[in-house]
């Protein structure tokens, strides 16, 4: 598994935590570095992600809220609103990932810590996002492309 996959997955299990006490990021980093062992770089972008994710929260959920059409954000399983809001931050605000990688590495983390039917369901969402962020209708990227 690579540096920056590896990193998206804490981020996910630290956005899960985060979700289900209702506290602010720095108060899961301290725990949960204590039980990983994590390069600095991997670290760095795991918590990069978990802050953006939390401090962008309130327009990613309305971005996703508005692909996804029938399903109100409260009631999606806690594993794929997470993957969706990590996904949907690195595709708005950052511009150093590909659009397709950032599929693909939450279809696939999806996949291993969500339910069977995840994936489809997020590559729907995401794709949906993608387009509009692509078109300019949606997000704050400059524009996409860069190493993965």
């Amino acid at each position: 598994m690579g540096q920056r996959r590896r990193a998206r997955e804490y981020a996910l299990q630290m956005l899960f935590q985060i979700d289900l006490s209702g506290g602010p990021p720095d108060s899961v980093f301290p725990d949960f570095w204590g039980s990983q062992d994590a390069p600095e770089d991997v670290r760095a972008f795991a918590e990069r992600l978990v802050r953006g994710a939390c401090s962008h929260q309130e327009s990613l959920d309305a971005a996703i809220a508005d692909a996804a059409q029938r399903w109100r954000i409260e009631r999606m399983a806690t594993v794929d609103r997470n993957v969706l809001r990590l996904a949907t931050f690195e595709l708005m605000f950052e511009d150093d990932t590909p659009s397709a990688v950032i599929l693909d590495e939450a279809i696939e983390i999806v996949k291993k810590y969500g339910s069977e039917d995840s994936g489809r369901f997020i590559n729907g969402i995401l794709d949906g996002i993608r387009k509009k962020v692509e078109s300019g209708e949606l997000g704050m990227a400059p524009g996409r492309g860069g190493p993965g």
